[in-house]
Order: structure tokens, then sequence, then C-alpha cells
């Protein structure tokens, strides 16, 4: 776990990563259109996702000199415009750590790993 660090008026202030991570996953579930989000491969789970309970799966945060990077895997619903969906995920999650923490966002990288198709409803059987 890395720590990341804002230098406040009177010390400086240590932030987790999962802290991070967390608003990040967040900020990406609040977009229309997507659907959940799926831990990157490096994490050596390539099909886990998250899901409401764990916003952070999916979302990889990097300390840089002057700010931070962060990498999300997204699942889009059918139907959005990926383009769309990934330039409101970087939009959503800049504000967020912006104006949560306090914290300069350098880059916000939306890796798309698929697309996720409704469930419609079954009609139970007609009896006759």
């Amino acid at each position: 776990m890395h720590e990341v660090s804002v230098n406040g008026n009177i010390g400086q202030i240590r932030i987790a990563d999962e802290v991070l991570a967390i608003i990040s996953g967040t900020a990406a579930l609040e977009v229309s259109g997507v659907m959940s989000g799926s831990a990157p491969a490096h994490q050596g789970e390539m099909s886990a996702r998250f899901v409401r309970r764990n916003f952070a799966r999916g979302v990889k945060i990097t300390p840089l000199e002057d700010g931070v990077k962060v990498d999300i895997t997204i699942m889009v619903k059918f139907g959005h415009k990926i383009h769309q969906v990934s330039e409101e995920v970087q939009k959503r999650i800049t504000t967020a750590l912006e104006t949560m923490v306090g914290m300069t966002v350098k880059e916000v990288n939306v890796n798309v790993a698929g697309l996720r198709f409704e469930k419609t409803p079954q009609r139970p059987p007609v009896r006759r």
C-alpha cells in the first residue's frame, strides 16, 4: 500500500491509495453507462469485477511528484457511446479527487474491458 501526501497549511496529510481508489470507483459508477468495473489483468484477476460493495477493485492509483495518476477498468452498458462514457468517467474522477482530497490529478486512464447487456426479465410460462 502506498500513501499519497498532500501538503497542508500546518503539516502533511497522508491518504492511503485505497481511499483514492474508493473515491475514483464511486465516481465512475455514478456515470450513466458504466455497469461495473473489472480488475486489471496485472492484479491476477482477469475476470474479477467490482460491484457496489468493493468500489476500489479495478482502480490503480500511482502517486506522482506533483499529483496522482489513476488507471481504471470498467464495463460499459451496451448501447452507450464508449468514448463519451470514458470521457465522463475521466471528468468525474478528476472532479471527485480534486474536490474531496484537494489533490492534483495528472492522468485518468480508462480501460474498457467489455460491454454488458442488460438482462431482460423473463416472463413466467403461461399455464393453460
